[in-house]
């Protein structure tokens, strides 16, 4: 990576790099390795095998690191568009005594079992239109087009946890539940069974009681809705899966047949943060994707017209705030951390200025080479940890057009608008030196510890190509950060989109980056 030249170019030059098709250039950047091997299909290995250690790993260090992503890309002769569609791969590093071994199991879905039944893609995935059925006869094959999609399980996202259990999540309705030991599947479990909502994401959170909490849509005639759901964290018999789940809150999308993406949300001690970005979802356009021969993704768009929003829902009453909090278009994936402090809730994230990106990270781009390549990361907008205060106590009394900020050396902005509107402008929580390392994705905490509460430290990835190539560690005392480079196929571990290896070497992070 020592050969890629890196420039971040200002407003005035972006205005002038647009191309012919009218495509934005966030930066300039020359050089770039190919990374096709990140999207080859691989072969499981279900049988623990030793690794190569670089390094030493700590003695205190312990237990087992589980990833999953996607690992398959073909099926027969037919080949998925998007990096998101492939079948889900899991993965285990098991760590004892400074030594590490790895395996790794397909995810028994029924879409995996399907296209291996019939070698082809049999059901939908995000990038991805399944074709008719070539032995069903012309009619048959017709009718096929008017049918409503059937919604994936392939669980290629995240490992997640309820009352104990593991289990692999996307973001349909459909769950499945494994062995953390054997990676095998255990239960399919499906969401719609337990409450109204029509899928959940695959970033739950916890609070310290084991009670868990997620986010789900739900599609009436009324057009659709935003659920927060709530998992209670004791199973009442062994057999329990999502009994006793709730739809804590129902928030109705401002346009009823757009509704916002969203990937995530934030969590306080008190509050859950939903944040309505202008990545809108035309419902019109999936439902009709069979018919018109379009995948999930060409229904997704990105809306710059639209102001971002920030909706607060008490965890206790459920109730939603009369307030709400209105930023510039943004788009976010992933936040940091959310907590109360002196009468605000304090909410960071990782976030760009453009919502675009996932239509980059289609399989044909991750496999380009040289100019190509170089041409697809210069249109992605690189993504910051940024900060945003959002006061609690406004009424009637609150001040118009002042900044209600209360939090010392904070450059971030909250200014009542209007009667329960308050428009909020962010504090970069960075200095010019992460522009260098193409900004920073994928954080994470000390969540056990810091989740809800005031922290110091974060980590993520830094992203100067496609996929990330460096661990940063962010102190908040100074903004600093400290670096460590590490080879792209233990980057798409930590990611959770990884390939699997023919020789496994596991690096270790330097002690200070601890």
């Amino acid at each position: 990576m020592d050969t890629i030249t890196h420039q971040q170019k200002d407003a005035s030059e972006l205005k002038k790099s647009k191309s012919m098709k009218n495509i934005n250039h966030f930066t300039d950047v020359h050089g770039l390795p190919c990374i096709e091997k990140i999207v080859s299909s691989v072969e499981d290995t279900p049988e623990p095998i030793c690794t190569n250690i670089t390094g030493k790993i700590p003695e205190w260090i312990n237990g087992s690191f589980l990833r999953n992503g996607p690992g398959k890309f073909e099926i027969g002769n037919q080949k998925f568009n998007h990096w998101f569609d492939g079948m889900a791969l899991l993965h285990q590093f098991k760590i004892s005594n400074g030594q590490v071994t790895y395996k790794s199991r397909f995810l028994s879905s029924d879409s995996y079992q399907a296209n291996k039944e019939h070698n082809r893609i049999a059901v939908s995935e995000f990038g991805t239109i399944t074709m008719p059925d070539p032995c069903k006869n012309f009619f048959q094959r017709f009718l096929s087009r008017f049918e409503l999609p059937k919604p994936t399980d392939n669980a290629n996202v995240s490992f997640v946890t309820y009352k104990g259990d593991y289990y692999v999540s996307t973001e349909t309705n459909v769950m499945h539940k494994v062995d953390p030991e054997t990676l095998e599947t255990t239960k399919k479990v499906d969401w719609s069974k337990f409450i109204a909502v029509n899928g959940a994401t695959a970033h739950p959170h916890t609070d310290p009681d084991g009670t868990t909490y997620n986010m789900g849509n739900s599609y009436t005639a009324k057009g659709a809705s935003y659920n927060i759901i709530r998992v209670p964290p004791t199973k009442e018999t062994p057999e329990d899966t999502l009994e006793g789940a709730t739809v804590l809150c129902s928030i109705p999308s401002v346009d009823k047949t757009k509704p916002s993406y969203y990937h995530s949300f934030a969590m306080s001690e008190n509050y859950v943060v939903f944040i309505e970005q202008p990545i809108k979802m035309d419902l019109l356009k999936i439902v009709t994707g069979k018919l018109t021969g379009k995948s999930i993704s060409n229904g997704i768009h990105w809306d710059p017209k639209l102001n971002t929003i920030f909706h607060l829902i008490h965890k206790q009453t459920g109730q939603l705030s009369s307030t709400k909090y209105f930023a510039k278009p943004l788009s976010t994936f992933h936040q940091i951390n959310a907590y109360e402090e002196d009468g605000s809730l304090i909410i960071d994230m990782c976030a760009s200025d453009d919502g675009q990106a996932i239509t980059n990270y289609n399989v044909q781009n991750l496999r380009k080479s040289g100019e190509a390549l170089d041409e697809v990361y210069n249109t992605l907008c690189r993504v910051f940890p940024r900060r945003f205060i959002l006061p609690l106590n406004v009424d009637d009394g609150t001040p118009y057009g002042q900044n209600l900020n209360n939090q010392p050396n904070s450059e971030a902005t909250s200014i009542r608008i209007a009667k329960n509107k308050v428009f909020c402008t962010h504090e970069d929580l960075h200095g010019e030196d992460l522009h260098q390392y193409g900004g920073l994705e994928f954080p994470q905490i000390n969540y056990n510890k810091y989740n809800t509460h005031t922290y110091r430290y974060f980590y993520g990835c830094g992203f100067r190509h496609l996929v990330g190539d460096t661990l940063i560690k962010m102190d908040l005392h100074g903004k600093h950060m400290k670096v460590s480079r590490v080879s792209f196929l233990l980057l798409g571990c930590f990611q959770a989109k990884v390939t699997s290896f023919s020789d496994v070497v596991v690096d270790v992070v330097e002690s200070d980056m601890l």
